[in-house]
């Protein structure tokens, strides 16, 4: 049995270590239970054969001001992806990028690529509008707006063409988790801007290190893993080894688990599905995103990884990361991604090793309009909930509704509330070069 402490926070994911990590800071004696045999919940690398496969596809934005709050982010040495994306449409590829942080030798491929995709100045011009609103409002003020579906919005811009269609909605499909514009235009507003904002990125060790990073900062003997915790009631929590008695439960676990040990409303989630595949060779030159302008499969979005962050491979091979929606783990949706890269590359798939499929039923939390990033945490009776579920789907939304789980705790045992420290420059490691195939594995290389 772990030792009896003040606060038992259930779930060690990003949610449940930041508030266990807020905790602790404040004097508060804590015990945090996580079923499975390491941190991170939904966060986490997969090691194999040297690769790392995160548990689906994901970046880690800088942006984001619970992260710079929480995190260390010169110890994660982030790994930036390019500030674009490259579109497929018919035998051709299209270069699409942000000018303020794209390298000059690759302006002109950019400008031509702009061209041939805004084919309506009226639409180029009306997504401008959009993007700049989002860029410039505060985020409080984007969160006080009208709300509607995403999609409507856009009909409401005039945002209807080949932009929108074979840019817009494939982007953004592997970010939300759907495709037919239901999620709410506030929260596409705030991506729109974290994206204009930083550099979306992976760590150096792959997404792992970030649970790893808050977990490091915990006492020894806070964190007890492979313990799962059967009920949870007012002052105490029940486990397969016994029962521990606390001032204060908080639930940090996802929204099924969360709605089965508590009996609160489960919001619906969106399915995502990431396939891991490692080729001989790049399979192009290009480290941004790629998009499938003409929706010939399943493919959503598929990234050469390896490229950005050297670290993911263990030589010289690539290592592609591919998101379709759903949970897809079967060989006919693998074998019509594998034909499907055929065409976003324009190179041979067939030889292409599958490496791993991380296939999540429940990989976001949906967000539908009227968005509330202020769900309460305090259920009354000593009981806390803290999870992306309470605020936003994203690693943003998880940090915060830890910070405001814990922040209702200490009021609850009549504690001070510490306030939010400042934010911190944010300093990324510029790229390291990408070893040669006789100077060692990329492992000895990261050394």
């Amino acid at each position: 049995m772990p030792e009896p402490a003040e606060v038992v926070v259930v779930g060690a994911g990003l949610a449940g270590l930041a508030c266990a990590r807020r905790l602790v800071a404040s004097g508060v004696s804590v015990t945090v239970l996580e079923r499975d045999d390491r941190a991170g919940g939904r966060v986490g690398t997969d090691v194999v054969d040297g690769f790392r496969c995160d548990r689906g596809f994901q970046l880690l934005n800088p942006a984001y001001p619970e992260v710079r709050r929480a995190l260390d982010l010169r110890a994660l040495r982030l790994r930036p992806l390019p500030a674009g994306v490259v579109v497929a449409t018919g035998a051709h590829r299209r270069l699409l990028a942000d000018p303020r942080r794209t390298p000059p030798a690759r302006l002109p491929r950019a400008f031509v690529g702009t061209l041939r995709t805004v084919h309506s100045p009226a639409e180029g011009a009306a997504f401008a509008r959009w993007a700049l609103r989002a860029v410039r409002t505060h985020p409080a003020d984007l969160l006080a707006a009208p709300d509607e579906p995403w999609g409507s919005a856009l009909d409401g811009m005039d945002i209807t063409g080949e932009l929108r269609h074979e840019v817009l909605e494939p982007f953004l499909a592997g970010v939300i988790g759907e495709r037919d514009g239901s999620t709410s235009r506030r929260y596409v507003d705030l991506l729109v801007r974290s994206f204009a904002r930083g550099r979306p990125s992976v760590p150096w060790e792959g997404l792992q290190a970030v649970p790893d990073q808050l977990a490091a900062g915990l006492p020894d003997g806070c964190l007890q893993t492979g313990v799962r915790v059967e009920v949870v009631g007012p002052g105490r929590v029940r486990t397969a080894d016994g029962e521990l008695k606390a001032r204060a439960v908080v639930v940090a676990t996802d929204p099924a688990t969360a709605g089965d040990l508590l009996g609160i409303p489960v919001p619906a989630s969106r399915g995502l599905t990431t396939f891991w595949h490692v080729a001989q060779r790049p399979p192009t030159a290009a480290a941004e995103l790629h998009l499938d302008g003409d929706g010939r499969g399943p493919v959503v979005n598929s990234v050469v990884l390896s490229t950005s962050a050297p670290s993911y491979a263990p030589d010289t091979r690539s290592l592609v990361a591919t998101t379709v929606l759903g949970a897809a783990d079967d060989v006919r949706t693998e074998a019509a991604v594998r034909v499907q890269l055929r065409y976003v590359y324009g190179a041979d798939t067939r030889g292409w090793q599958l490496l791993r499929t991380h296939a999540l039923a429940h990989a976001l939390t949906a967000m539908p309009p009227p968005l509330d990033v202020r769900r309460r945490v305090a259920l009354g009776d000593g009981l806390f909930v803290a999870g992306d579920h309470r605020d936003s789907a994203s690693v943003q939304g998880a940090l915060v509704s830890g910070r405001r789980a814990a922040d209702a705790v200490l009021g609850s045992l009549g504690l001070p509330v510490p306030p939010r420290s400042p934010l911190d420059a944010v300093r990324v490691l510029p790229p390291q070069p990408r070893p040669s195939a006789s100077s060692g594995s990329r492992a000895g290389h990261a050394r």
